[in-house]
């Protein structure tokens, strides 16, 4: 019989909370010399996203972190110099470059997998790849077109064959132009020490399980294998060479690891103020969210209007290393238009107005204007707190 590790240490639930906070860039000054590409480094991904509401999700992550750093200057951080790429991770994400190698596991499962929602016309993908060699980065566009005539899952040839390329590693993104993938051959926009195959799956699962805890702080079996979307399985066959430790957390009532770095020094620091995407890392895992914030949220954008609770895409509030309310946000012209709030209660009221503020500015907003408050009777304070 095996017998389990003895724990490294018992953290209290806020301790648990703490570590998360700072992990994910939330709490301490953040480190701005490393700006955005930094941010990136440290989550391990950035989660994308269609939806632009304030902005996209993409650029929503950094500005929650460092405040309101330029969109161009996300955008470069991105997708200029080869310094991140584009594959399926805990979703479709952009990655730093440095993880290409980490990620041979599943491009070699995809070369394996039998089937495919699209069926691969005969030739295409030798023709997109000769497209790509002798034309240098494209678009879907300028590869032929990205679709056919019908609904908008309805892929061209050419599309299917590139994204084929894209699962297998033989194709990559490393820029976006007006949001449209660019595509380009691996071999030429992958740094030559980086390009290469050789760490086999165990290793592989094994240093992504370690970045998932260090970009986590502390997480259950659950929370670190769904960083990546790595099964439970391959998660316990690495946790143990993986460095992380493991830990009891009070309220939590099942295993977990930490960072053995996080664990080293007490979190303290200033705490950050700010609007949240519902992809952001800190919170893109509801049951985890629910543990550590006692906050159960959910993305409505796919909810008929009528079920709506909290709006299309309410964001919620992050204040003194507490979820503290909820804003669904749109635009009109230079108004950012509160459509509608949720408050924790009176105190959340300054930490709101102050999110709204400094969300506005950022996207060149001048005013904000609230439309309902599920407290009507905290509606006059919050105006007066906005003004």
């Amino acid at each position: 019989m095996t017998t389990a590790p003895r724990p490294a240490a018992e953290l209290s639930a806020d301790d648990a909370r703490r570590i998360a906070l700072r992990a994910q860039g939330f709490l301490g000054a953040p480190d701005r010399r490393a700006g955005v590409r930094g941010v990136l480094r440290s989550l391990g991904q950035v989660q994308l996203d269609t939806i632009s509401v304030l902005a996209r999700s993409h650029e929503l992550i950094p500005y929650a972190r460092l405040g309101a750093v330029g969109r161009t200057t996300v955008e470069d951080a991105y997708w200029t110099g080869a310094h991140a790429f584009e594959y399926w991770s805990h979703a479709a994400c952009v990655l730093p470059v440095e993880e290409w190698p980490h990620f041979a596991f599943r491009r070699r499962a995809y070369r394996n997998r039998p089937h495919w929602g699209h069926e691969l016309s005969p030739g295409a993908y030798d023709k997109v790849i000769d497209q790509l060699r002798d034309q240098g980065p494209l678009t879907a566009t300028e590869l032929g077109g990205a679709k056919n005539k019908g609904e908008w899952w309805d892929w061209s040839d050419s599309k299917i064959a590139v994204e084929r390329a894209l699962m297998y590693g033989e194709v990559v993104v490393t820029e976006r132009r007006s949001w449209k993938r660019v595509y380009d051959l691996a071999e030429r926009a992958i740094p030559q020490e980086l390009l290469h195959d050789d760490l086999d799956d165990t290793e592989c699962v094994r240093r992504l399980v370690r970045q998932a805890g260090e970009a986590l702080g502390v997480g259950t079996r659950t929370d670190i294998a769904d960083y990546h979307r790595i099964k439970a399985e391959q998660f316990d066959a690495v946790v143990e060479a993986s460095g992380l430790v493991p830990v009891t957390v009070a309220g939590w009532g099942k295993p977990a690891w930490a960072d053995p770095a996080a664990l080293a020094t007490e979190p303290r620091g200033r705490h950050r103020t700010t609007l949240l995407s519902p992809f952001d890392s800190l919170i893109w895992e509801r049951p985890r969210t629910e543990r550590i914030f006692g906050f159960t949220h959910r993305l409505e954008a796919y909810v008929p209007k009528p079920k709506r609770i909290h709006g299309y895409f309410a964001m919620p509030v992050l204040a003194g290393g507490r979820l503290v309310g909820r804003v669904d946000p749109a635009r009109e012209g230079r108004t950012l238009v509160a459509r509608q709030i949720t408050l924790d209660g009176p105190k959340a009221v300054p930490a709101v107005a102050r999110a709204l503020r400094e969300a506005a500015e950022w996207v060149g907003c001048d005013s904000v204007s609230v439309e309902r408050v599920d407290h009507p009777d905290l509606a006059a304070a919050l105006v007066a707190a906005l003004n």
